[in-house]
C-alpha cells in the first residue's frame, strides 16, 4: 500500500465509530485487536457477567473479576495498555428497546461476537434498517467463520437457513430411546424438571403407580414426597418407579417390541446397597447451603474423575445421593429449578439418570464429561481460533471502511489444511431474492384456521421462527394484536382476548387465502404471511401443527469464473427457538446437529492467482480446488459460538459417527 493510501486508511480507522456486540471468547480477542489496530471509538454491548469457566480463554478477565460485567471489565483491561482511546461499555441485552435503529445509525460498522441465533438475527435486522455494514463471526473448536453483510451488496445473515434445533417426538423419548442423547433429553427435560422444577407445568412422565384395583380417581402422584418420608426411601421409590415400574408398563405393549430389543426394568434393590450411602461429611437439614455450585454427589461418594464411565451401581449411588443433596441442602430451590450446565449437582443427577435409563435400553453408558457436553450443548473452545477469527473480523472491517466491495471475503477457518490452506476465502454472495428479511418476499403458512389460535401463530411463528419481539399483526386495516407499554388497558384486554380465539373466529376473520401483515417496530421489519388452510398435520413430522414456507430459493446462477457450482438452497424456515409442545422435546447438540444437517453445496468462486499482490490479502486457490466447506452458525447455550461444516467433503459425509473428524480431501 502506498504511503498516501496507508495514511488515508489509518485516518479512516481512527475516525471510525465501531459497535462490538459480545465480549466473550471472540469479543475479548476482537477488542484487543481493534485497540491495537488504531480504532479509537468503540462501543461494547454484552449482558453477561464473568464466570470461572470463561477464564481459560477470555484473557481480559481474571479470577477477581468473576461476577462482574464482561463489557465493563473488558473496557478497563484494554484501557490499561491503550489509555487514550474511547471505549463505551453497555451491560445490557442488545435486544433492549433503547438499542434501536437510531442507535445503530451512529456506527460505521457493527461487529458480532454473539453466542445465539436469536440475537444474531435481531442485530442483522437492525443493521439492515440502519443501513450499517455487519461483520458476523463464529467459532467452535478449530473451526471458525467470518462473513460480511452489506445491505444491497451481499446476502444478509438470514438469506440462508440456519440449522433448526433437533426435535424428538415424546414417544421416542419416553418409550423407545435408541441413542444416549434420547436418555439425556429424558433426564434433563422430563425427570429433572418433574422432580425439581415447576410442578404446574405439563410433563409427559408417567406419574402414577398403583395396583389395578385402585380407581383412577384415587391415583397419587408418586413424585410427591409424603409427609415425614425418609429422603432415601423417597429416592428409592422414585428410582423404582421411573427405572422399574415404568419400564414394565412399557413392556406390556407387545406390539412396540416386535422389531425392537426389549428393555430391562431396573430396581434399586438390585443395584444399591442395603441402606444409606455413606457421606464424607455432614448434611445440613435446614435446606441452606453456603456454596451451591460446589455441592457434589461425586465428592460425597469419594468419586473423582469426570472422565470415568460409571458402572450401573455407581450411577445408582450418584442418582440417590444427588437427589438427597437437592432435598436436604437446596430444599428452598425445589419447585423453581431449571437445568444449568454450571450446576455440578444438576449435571451429576442428569448424567446418572441418563446412564441408568441407557443401561435399561442397552445403550452404551457415557462419562459425566461427555454427558455434560450433550446436556449443556457445549463445544469446547480453542483460544487460538478465537484470535484468528478476531483478526479476520478486523481485516474485513477495514475493507468495509474503505468501501472495497470487490475485496470482501467470507473466510472459513478449517481444522485440517486443504491444499496447504487453513483459511478458505470465498467471495460473498448476492442478496437472496427469496429472503423475507432483506428482499421482503412473502411467506406462506399452512395452518388449520378452525383449530389454531392466534396465540399459536404468535408464539410458534411470529416469535419463535420470525424472531420478532414486539410484533404487530394486521389483517388489512384491522389490528389483531399489538404489544407495547403505552397501550390503553381496554386495548390490552382486547388483544389478550384475541390471543385465545381461533383464527377463523377473530373479529377480522382469518381463513385460507388471507394475507396477514406482521411488523416489528424495533427491528423496522415488515413481512407478509399468506395463509393456506389445511385440515390435518403429521404429529411426528409437523409437531407445531403448522408449516411455514418461504426460504425455498431459485437455483444459483452460474458465474463464468466458477469451476465448481452447486445449489445454494434451503427448503423452509428453520432456526430460532421452537415453542415447547406436548408432542415434542427439543435439544441442540453438536453431534446431533452435524448428523441431522444434509450436505448442501454452495458455489465457491475460484480466486484468480494474484500472488502476493492480491487485493484480498490471501494466497491464491488453485483452479482445481474442490473444497465446499461451508460453516454455519448454530445456537449455543454455552459461551462458545458454535459453527458447523455444511457439506464439506470428507468431514461429515452422512456417516452416523459424526464425532469422527477426517481431513478435507
Amino acid at each position: 500500500m502506498a504511503p498516501k493510501q496507508l495514511s488515508s486508511a489509518k485516518e479512516l480507522i481512527r475516525r471510525a465509530k465501531v459497535l462490538m456486540v459480545g465480549a466473550g471468547g471472540i469479543g475479548c480477542e476482537l477488542l484487543k485487536t481493534l485497540a491495537l489496530s488504531g480504532f479509537e471509538d468503540i462501543h461494547i454491548i454484552d449482558m453477561d457477567t464473568i464466570e470461572v469457566s470463561n477464564l481459560n480463554r477470555q484473557f481480559l478477565f481474571r479470577q477477581s473479576h468473576v461476577g462482574q460485567s464482561k463489557a465493563k471489565v473488558a473496557r478497563d483491561a484494554v484501557l490499561r495498555f491503550r489509555p487514550n482511546i474511547n471505549i463505551t461499555p453497555h451491560h445490557d441485552n442488545v435486544k433492549d428497546p433503547h438499542f434501536n435503529v437510531d442507535f445503530f445509525k451512529q456506527f460505521s460498522v457493527v461487529l458480532n461476537g454473539l453466542d445465539n441465533l436469536d440475537a444474531r438475527r435481531h442485530v442483522n435486522r437492525l443493521c439492515l434498517a440502519a443501513e450499517v455494514p455487519l461483520v458476523e463471526s463464529g467459532t467452535t473448536g478449530f473451526l471458525g467463520q467470518v462473513t460480511v453483510h452489506v445491505k444491497g451488496k451481499t446476502e444478509c445473515y438470514e438469506c440462508q437457513p440456519k440449522p433448526a434445533p433437533k426435535k424428538y417426538p415424546v414417544c421416542t423419548i419416553t418409550s423407545t430411546p435408541s441413542k444416549f442423547i434420547h436418555c439425556i433429553v429424558w433426564a434433563k427435560e422430563l425427570l429433572f424438571a418433574k422432580l425439581f422444577g415447576d410442578k404446574t407445568q405439563d410433563n409427559d412422565l408417567n406419574v402414577h403407580s398403583s395396583d389395578t384395583s385402585s380407581s383412577s380417581e384415587n391415583l397419587e402422584d408418586v413424585f410427591e414426597r409424603k409427609k415425614d418420608e425418609d429422603i432415601e426411601d423417597y429416592g428409592r421409590r422414585i428410582f423404582d418407579h421411573v427405572f422399574g415400574y415404568n419400564i414394565e408398563m412399557a413392556l406390556s405393549n407387545e406390539d412396540t417390541w416386535k422389531n425392537r430389543d426389549r428393555p430391562r426394568p431396573i430396581y434399586s434393590k438390585d443395584t444399591l446397597p442395603g441402606k444409606s450411602i455413606k457421606h464424607n461429611g455432614n448434611i445440613s437439614k435446614n435446606g441452606s447451603t453456603d456454596d451451591t455450585p460446589s455441592l457434589s454427589a461425586m465428592t460425597s461418594l469419594g468419586m473423582r474423575s469426570p472422565q470415568d464411565v460409571w458402572s450401573l451401581m455407581e450411577n445408582s449411588k450418584v442418582f440417590i445421593e444427588a437427589l438427597k443433596l437437592f432435598f436436604t441442602r437446596r430444599e428452598k430451590d425445589i419447585g423453581s429449578l431449571t437445568f444449568d450446565k454450571d450446576d455440578q449437582l444438576a449435571v451429576e443427577f442428569v448424567t446418572a439418570a441418563a446412564n441408568i435409563r441407557a443401561s435399561s435400553f442397552g445403550i452404551p453408558l457415557h462419562s459425566l464429561f461427555e454427558a455434560k457436553g450433550m446436556a449443556g450443548n457445549i463445544v469446547h473452545a480453542v483460544a487460538t481460533t478465537n484470535a484468528v477469527i478476531a483478526g479476520l473480523i478486523v481485516i474485513e472491517a477495514i475493507k468495509v471502511l474503505q468501501n472495497e466491495t470487490e475485496n470482501y471475503r467470507m473466510t472459513y477457518c478449517l481444522e485440517y489444511p486443504n491444499r496447504n490452506m487453513l483459511l478458505m476465502p470465498v467471495e460473498p454472495y448476492e442478496p437472496n431474492k427469496s429472503c423475507y428479511v432483506c428482499s421482503k418476499t412473502p411467506l406462506s403458512l399452512e395452518i388449520n384456521t378452525h383449530r389454531s389460535k392466534l396465540r399459536d401463530f404468535v408464539e410458534k411463528i411470529v416469535k419463535a421462527k420470525l424472531g420478532m419481539h414486539s410484533p404487530i399483526i394486521m389483517h388489512g386495516s384491522a389490528l389483531l394484536y399489538e404489544v407495547g407499554d403505552d397501550l390503553e388497558e381496554d386495548m390490552v384486554a382486547n388483544y389478550a382476548a384475541n390471543l385465545e380465539k381461533v383464527l377463523y373466529e377473530l373479529p377480522s376473520q382469518v381463513s385460507g387465502g388471507t394475507t396477514l401483515t406482521v411488523e416489528d417496530m424495533q427491528q423496522e421489519l415488515v413481512c407478509s404471511v399468506n395463509i393456506k388452510h389445511r385440515d390435518e398435520f403429521d404429529e411426528e413430522k409437523e409437531p407445531d401443527g403448522m408449516v411455514l414456507e418461504g426460504w425455498s430459493q431459485p437455483p444459483p446462477e452460474e458465474k463464468k469464473e466458477a469451476n465448481h457450482t452447486v445449489s445454494n438452497a434451503g427448503t423452509s424456515i428453520s432456526g430460532g427457538p421452537v415453542s415447547k409442545s406436548s408432542e415434542v422435546v427439543e435439544i441442540i447438540t453438536v453431534e446431533e446437529e452435524l448428523e441431522a444437517a444434509p450436505p448442501k453445496k454452495r458455489k465457491l468462486t475460484t480466486i484468480i492467482d494474484r500472488g502476493a499482490a492480491s487485493p484480498g490479502g490471501y494466497s491464491s486457490i488453485p483452479n482445481d480446488t474442490d473444497n465446499r466447506g461451508k460453516v454455519q452458525v448454530v445456537d449455543d447455550d454455552d459461551e462458545e459460538d458454535m459453527v458447523m461444516l455444511d457439506g464439506a467433503p470428507g468431514v461429515f459425509d452422512g456417516d452416523s459417527d459424526t464425532s469422527k473428524k477426517r481431513k478435507l480431501v
